[in-house]
């Protein structure tokens, strides 16, 4: 076994075999009848029989796949920052976390049309626990992230994922997504967790962590949604940890999630990659020479990004004013839009329990809340 095996996803001289090992199953079928719905379906399967790489698998059938999922379950999408990035050029790509599986799958998506370099994502090994899943994900160019281990093994798996990362953006030039914190943001505060830093700063072959950032190139990104189709999902993890206890999800909870995710009704979705943090880390590299308050100073060069970044919807200002009683933001969206956002409350969640409509609303006004400390703070 090659030393990244257990995390890696196909080399492309797997990918055909992958393909053929899951041609058959039912959720392949359902993806390719919901992406092609006018094509016979051995008309697809003869194509995938012929795909012999991960790009032509992702260009040719999950492109089009997501192609289907905005135009059925969103207004559309909008992007800004991709002309500042240098094509045939490897970023790593640090990026708020809001959906399992689009938010990697979008970006990709604006990489390849604005002709960029297409990334490796990380994921980790709990939502793809079924075979078909796993083999998809490899097919998709997702490396494994670890979960469940014991503090040695962690230590282990982060110095394994470190160096793996560091080989994809230096010597094979691919680019990386990797979220800014474990899990996806289930209560809209967008921050980054210093453990995922010091673990891309594993892979550093000298001393001077600012140097190894600069030469990946790190790359913030924002991701909304203007409605969260798993925001009602969230609700019962968002509950446990307001009252202290501990959260077990269900069985099939992540599929579920993950699905929801997918087909459930976006409306408008907007990315916006950042500029590349180089003055920045030469600022964090002048003032600071401890590396923990290098880390700290480099999450909030991140979070700044992001939060400065992150495009407010309509639903967004909505959700402020109801829970706080105001009108403060009332120019920023109609009465129609308001009464939309009211009745989707209504539905979703259980308006006598005054604890999970003030965990709903918030997750939808904190990135308003924390835009304006941001601009409070210039």
């Amino acid at each position: 076994m090659g030393k990244f095996d257990v995390i890696r996803p196909y080399f492309d001289t797997e990918v055909n075999e992958g393909i053929r090992a899951c041609i058959n199953h039912p959720m392949m079928k359902a993806i390719m009848s919901f992406t092609f719905p006018d094509i016979d379906e051995n008309v697809w399967k003869e194509q995938l029989k012929r795909t012999h790489s991960i790009r032509d698998f992702q260009c040719n059938f999950i492109y089009q796949s997501l192609k289907k999922v905005l135009e059925k379950s969103s207004e559309g999408l909008t992007t800004s920052g991709f002309d500042t990035l240098e094509k045939n050029t490897s970023y790593l790509f640090i990026s708020n976390h809001r959906d399992i599986i689009l938010d990697t799958s979008l970006l990709n998506l604006c990489l390849f049309d604005h002709g960029l370099v297409m990334t490796a994502s990380a994921i980790g090994d709990n939502l793809v626990q079924k075979e078909f899943l796993k083999t998809l994900s490899k097919l998709n160019r997702n490396f494994l992230v670890q979960r469940g281990l014991s503090p040695r093994e962690m230590l282990e798996s982060s110095k394994l994922m470190s160096e793996y990362i560091g080989q994809l953006l230096l010597r094979e030039n691919r680019s990386v997504w990797i979220a800014q914190r474990e899990g996806r943001t289930k209560d809209g505060n967008d921050a980054t967790h210093s453990g995922v830093l010091k673990m891309l700063g594993m892979g550093a072959d000298d001393k001077n962590l600012m140097n190894y950032f600069k030469r990946i190139k790190i790359v913030p990104v924002s991701i909304s949604y203007e409605y969260d189709p798993t925001d009602a999902l969230k609700m019962p993890q968002l509950m446990a940890e307001a009252n202290a206890e501990k959260y077990i999800k269900e069985k099939n909870e992540d599929f579920v999630t993950l699905l929801s995710g997918i087909i459930g009704q976006k409306k408008r979705i907007h990315i916006h990659v950042g500029a590349v943090l180089n003055k920045e880390l030469d600022e964090i590299g002048a003032e600071f020479d401890n590396n923990n308050k290098q880390i700290q100073a480099l999450k909030q060069a991140i979070d700044d990004s992001i939060i400065q970044s992150y495009k407010l919807w309509p639903t967004n200002y909505i959700a402020y004013d109801l829970l706080h009683k105001t009108r403060t933001y009332s120019n920023k969206y109609t009465e129609a839009e308001k009464s939309l956002f009211e009745r989707r409350l209504e539905l979703r969640i259980d308006d006598k329990n005054s604890q999970m409509v003030e965990s709903f609303l918030s997750m939808y006004a904190n990135p308003v809340v924390n835009k304006m400390k941001y601009e409070n703070a210039k």
